[in-house]
């Protein structure tokens, strides 16, 4: 009897592990899109579901310069992010419908902090930390695609 039962349980390990650590593999695989902002282009993934958007960045030990990711959420509301098991320092522009920045909050690895956009936004844009900051990208600016085309619509 003892036996089956630690058959039993090693057996339901081997199921149990792959998924744990799958959950600690980066997420590269979203779908893509281009943004513009000023003479900029930005490659960004999407995150659009509610497990992709938990997920994020975390896990990525690097992201190109032009590359980010953006987050898009089914109605405006005040977001707030922090940066749990998220390896990389970023900038989190809060982005409303029309494409304009709201604000740009920098967030320092590793960190449960949350960092919060300061009116609804339907979406929230990750980029490596300076990387607004390099390119003279403020508040006020505005960002360009399909994504916030369709958004008017």
């Amino acid at each position: 009897m003892f036996q089956r039962l630690a058959a039993l349980l090693l057996l339901s390990a081997s199921f149990v592990m792959p998924t744990h650590a799958q959950q600690q593999q980066p997420q590269t695989d979203l779908a893509r899109t281009q943004l513009s902002v000023g003479l900029y282009k930005i490659d960004v993934q999407i995150a659009q579901t509610p497990q992709q958007r938990e997920i994020g960045l975390m896990f990525r030990k690097n992201m190109p310069q032009a590359e980010g990711m953006i987050f898009v959420f089914e109605q405006p509301a005040t977001q707030c992010f922090w940066m749990r098991n998220t390896l990389l320092p970023l900038t989190a522009a809060f982005v409303a419908d029309d494409g304009r920045i709201v604000n740009l909050v920098d967030m320092q690895p590793m960190t449960e902090n949350s960092h919060c956009s300061e009116e609804p936004v339907r979406y929230v844009l990750e980029m490596n930390q300076g990387w607004f900051a390099k390119k003279n990208i403020k508040k006020g600016a505005k960002l360009g695609g399909e994504l916030f085309s369709a958004a008017k619509r």
